[in-house]
């Protein structure tokens, strides 16, 4: 993967979290939601991370997706612990070896180095303020997936003693403590926000941009570079097979190595090949979905059906929801069969739905409300099963 950087984005975002900027409300917390496999993590750990340290701010990056087996509020008290061990290193290995169970940090708080990030250690909201003092530079704390922590009550939890943190560590023109939360899907990283009982309620959810046209000229550049056969590379042919990749730049960097390896048989111009190797991969995901619908029981497609009809405003089990599953059954779907589908639904692998701690669901994918939205809009749906039309469970 070639290496493209954002500066300009990464210093404007800095800029924000500090507080600096005349607008907005990122030093309460920035909410980042981009598509997955757009380049999002790339961007907050090789642009903003960096460009945060630059500013002489403690970094902590942690990834909720990086372990789905470990609860999300673990994780996060883990990521805090590792870093604040780091600048304890010296003065707790001296500890442990004089026998002594707790160090103070800048002489005031005790902290016992055997307990940091456990549930009878310290506290999130102390350990940060421990890594801010013992850092001695204020402390932006990244979560990729933010999301996945509601999945959890130690999540849940963890989001509500971040939020306690920032208020607490945070003053008017002192900014101490930088929240960034990211997330492949908006709809669900709306839940962090979105209602009077949610942890940041009132932040907004900003759409973290795509990799635009500079992206492109520079893939361009490096071509013309290494093929000067090819010069000039045709930039808007381009910036059309890019977007119809989605605008994933591992696919396409992908397609593009195939189409100019030596080992290929294309000859000619390149772009031709890169744009069918685009609509390749977008008749491969579609296709893809729609396998993986038709391969769902009865109750289950219209339950996922509702879901992704619905959104946000998706409830499973309301009077709508229960007439909504019987027309196309053309039988009555019990609260307890709507149960037994979501579950069969998360539980596939990979899941098709997502639940929160609060019981709250949504589609795992957001791409396929894509999919959904471009059948409804084309008369193509539901996805005709070569059976025929919906059979009844055996339930």
């Amino acid at each position: 993967m070639i290496a493209y950087h954002r500066t300009a984005l990464a210093q404007q975002l800095v800029q924000a979290l500090q507080g600096r900027s005349l607008l907005g409300d990122a030093h309460n917390g920035l909410f980042l939601a981009a598509p997955r496999r757009t380049g999002k993590s790339t961007f907050l750990q090789g642009d903003l991370a960096p460009a945060l340290k630059q500013a002489g701010v403690e970094v902590v990056y942690v990834d909720l997706w990086a372990d789905t087996r470990r609860d999300p509020g673990a994780l996060i008290a883990e990521a805090i612990a590792r870093a604040l061990q780091t600048h304890l290193g010296l003065v707790a290995r001296t500890a442990r070896k004089a026998g002594l169970k707790s160090v103070k940090v800048a002489g005031t708080l005790d902290i016992d180095t055997s307990r940091i990030g456990q549930v009878d250690g310290l506290t999130l909201v102390e350990a940060l303020r421990s890594l801010q003092q013992a850092a001695g530079q204020p402390v932006a704390l990244i979560i990729d997936e933010a999301q996945h922590a509601l999945t959890s009550e130690a999540g849940e939890a963890a989001m509500t003693a971040l939020k306690s943190a920032r208020d607490q560590m945070n003053q008017p023109g002192q900014v101490s403590l930088m929240l960034v939360m990211s997330g492949s899907d908006r709809d669900k990283l709306l839940r962090l926000v979105v209602s009077a009982g949610a942890p940041f309620y009132g932040s907004q959810i900003q759409a973290l941009p795509p990799l635009d046209t500079d992206f492109i000229a520079h893939v361009a550049g490096l071509v013309e570079a290494q093929r000067p056969d090819l010069v000039p590379v045709d930039r808007a042919a381009l910036q059309a097979a890019f977007a119809a990749f989605g605008h994933r730049p591992q696919f396409f960097m992908a397609a593009m190595g195939a189409v100019l390896s030596p080992l290929s048989s294309h000859t000619g111009r390149f772009e031709p090949a890169l744009q069918q190797a685009a609509q390749d991969q977008q008749s491969q995901d579609e296709a893809q979905m729609e396998s993986d619908y038709l391969g769902l029981k009865p109750t289950e497609q219209v339950v996922l059906w509702r879901m992704l009809d619905q959104g946000p405003r998706f409830r499973p089990y309301d009077a709508e929801a229960l007439r909504f599953y019987r027309e196309p059954l053309g039988r009555p779907v019990s609260v307890q069969q709507a149960q037994k589908a979501l579950e069969a639904l998360r539980q596939r692998t990979p899941a098709l739905v997502w639940k929160s701690a609060r019981g709250e669901y949504a589609v795992e994918d957001a791409a396929m409300h894509r999919w959904y939205k471009d059948r409804v809009g084309a008369s193509r749906w539901p996805p005709a099963s070569p059976q025929g039309t919906l059979a009844l469970d055996e339930d």
